[in-house]
């Protein structure tokens, strides 16, 4: 079995479990980690996954951030001399960026009809490396949201430490990792 086909496996095991209620919000985010090469492969089979999800009886929401910072940059009145000149990206800009992408991810999840007993997907949050950290988007959602939170994750998981991008700064975080390996499985 491909490593590709054993992550949509142990997906799938995940989806299935029943739900636990009382969960915190962190203990609601799944992260499916694979390979950044990887990449690709994943985001083309993303439809089995859906599948995966509506065959356990939850609902499925795709929300892809990959263009969430050039549309906020477009957006912005300073935005050309922030091309002219990328310095000018200063933490503040870059925290009010966070801050939008925040409010934007939260208000579309707010507008899902039965978002308890939905998986909200999270794709693209590659395209936030070097500007914001995941798990700055990541735990403000996992709060807003009643079912399960999946973070699509090119990276790695070592000890409840995750790194985006095999970088080495990682942060560590309590969401449940799905890997292409057998593990322990819990919802």
């Amino acid at each position: 079995m491909s490593q590709l086909d054993a992550l949509i496996k142990n997906y799938e095991h995940h989806v299935g479990l029943p739900w636990g209620q009382g969960r915190s919000p962190s203990e609601r985010v799944w992260f499916l980690i694979y390979d950044k090469i990887q990449e690709r492969s994943v985001l083309h089979r993303l439809g089995e996954f859906e599948l995966r999800t509506k065959q356990a009886g939850h609902g499925w929401h795709l929300i892809d951030v990959t263009d969430a910072f050039p549309q906020w940059m477009a957006s912005q009145d300073h935005a050309e001399a922030y091309f002219k000149n990328p310095q000018k990206l200063s933490p503040a800009v870059l925290r009010q960026f966070r801050e939008d992408t925040i409010e934007t991810l939260r208000k579309e999840i707010s507008d899902l009809p039965d978002s308890g007993n939905a998986v909200v997907a999270l794709k693209g949050v590659a395209s936030f490396f070097g500007l914001i950290k995941v798990s700055e988007i990541v735990h403000p959602l996992a709060e807003a949201l009643a079912g399960r939170l999946l973070v699509f994750f090119p990276g790695v998981h070592d000890n409840n430490n995750y790194r985006l991008l095999d970088a080495r700064d990682g942060w560590n975080y309590l969401a449940i990792p799905i890997t292409d390996r057998e593990e322990g499985f819990d919802s």
